[in-house]
């Protein structure tokens, strides 16, 4: 795995430690001046991992996208889901896109200074967080979406905790 002293971020862009932290995962990814993507597999699904840099800004731009495609006729109950699954995260949230009916979380850092920098830790926790929402709420989607369930319904059955091992 990756180690902070493997990796200089004293003279690292954001861009840069996250294709260090996906390139020691193992992880397929590719790179260009203001964005990296990289694909992991879930318990769920393939995810995207997308992350944009704008320096003029000083904002990296998280998204994760869990492949899930929404059509008009499910939108309303989607929007509806979004906002139950949206109070229950601390940082993020999840979107679905307008125009394509795209669901995605999205997440954005503030990386102000002069370096520019981004922390192996807080690397860490921008793409496992986006990662454990995803994993965590990808079955309330798919019973809002295939399992004729209502929002409500669809995030209590999703969030019951299991007790013991069977």
């Amino acid at each position: 795995m990756l180690d902070q002293a493997d990796h200089d971020t004293d003279d690292s862009a954001p861009l840069d430690m996250l294709e260090a932290y996906f390139a020691a995962h193992g992880w397929e990814h590719e790179r260009g001046d203001e964005e990296i993507v990289a694909t992991v597999k879930g318990s769920w699904a393939s995810y995207e991992l997308r992350a944009l840099w704008r320096e003029e800004d000083g904002v990296l731009q998280f998204l994760a996208l869990p492949d899930i495609k929404v059509t008009d006729d499910r939108r309303a109950g989607m929007y509806e889901t979004l906002a139950l699954v949206n109070e229950q995260l601390w940082v993020g949230h999840f979107e679905l896109w307008s125009s394509s009916g795209t669901l995605l979380y999205r997440h954005a850092a503030l990386i102000d200074g002069d370096e520019a920098t981004l922390s192996l830790s807080a690397a860490e926790t921008l793409v496992e967080s986006a990662i454990d929402e995803c994993e965590r709420f990808y079955p309330v989607f798919q019973f809002v979406l295939w399992g004729g369930k209502s929002p409500r319904e669809a995030l209590a059955a999703a969030l019951i905790e299991t007790q013991g091992e069977a």
